[in-house]
């Protein structure tokens, strides 16, 4: 259980920004962890805006703290975040990787993308209570309203995972591949996955830096 509490290059929850943010969004809060690190996941889920067009390969872009910095990021930057933030509460926490199927992918997306598969999804592992329970703060709630899905609550208790359906009975998510967990970012491993799904994105160099483009933008009456 130990090298699921330690610091990281990745889960670098001893970084003065990370200390700070933690403090200042715990002001107020109970001791209790499970009061902690529920109100830590909602900060993580709506204080940084979910764009999957800024992945990059450099490693540091997969940290806590540059998710952080960025203010805007993807699936596994945010949970690590969270997971670096329970591990500094004495949390332990482990990252899961999946791949999904997103129903409700935008055209724009899956046009740049060349599929419907989200290719290493990223969730966080909680041990709380003497159980492992999953969390998931990808989507940000302004997001989530656009696309007329409820935002993913996480009670500490019970697993937070993507929706099957929207409020309107449309397939929404769909789990179509596990890759495990582990106890820090397996930045090779993801970086060849995300490669192998999306060759011609390496190929067009659109990887590095794509940000300037946001999910919210693609979705009709946003």
């Amino acid at each position: 259980m130990e090298r699921y509490l330690q610091p990281t290059d990745f889960f670098d929850f001893e970084h003065p920004e990370v200390q700070a943010w933690m403090e200042s969004r715990l002001e107020g809060v109970s001791e209790d962890p499970v009061e902690q690190i529920k109100a830590l996941y909602l900060a993580v889920r709506d204080g940084i805006s979910y764009n999957p067009y800024v992945f990059q390969t450099d490693a540091h872009t997969f940290s806590a703290s540059y998710a952080l910095k960025s203010g805007e990021t993807y699936c596994i930057p945010k949970a690590v975040l969270l997971g670096a933030a329970a591990r500094s509460l004495g949390i332990p926490s482990r990252l899961g990787l999946a791949d999904v199927r997103n129903h409700l992918s935008s055209p724009k997306l899956i046009e740049w993308l060349r599929s419907d598969i989200f290719r290493m999804h990223g969730y966080i592992e909680l041990f709380l209570n003497g159980q492992w329970v999953k969390a998931t703060p990808a989507f940000n709630r302004q997001l989530c309203e656009l696309m007329k899905v409820e935002p993913l609550e996480f009670d500490g208790v019970h697993d937070s995972m993507f929706q099957e359906y929207t409020e309107e009975g449309q397939a929404h998510m769909e789990y179509v591949n596990d890759h495990g967990l582990f106890d820090d970012v397996p930045h090779d491993f993801i970086v060849s996955g995300v490669r192998a799904a999306y060759g011609h994105l390496f190929n067009d160099q659109e990887v590095r830096n794509s940000g300037h483009r946001t999910l919210e933008q693609e979705i009709p009456g946003s």
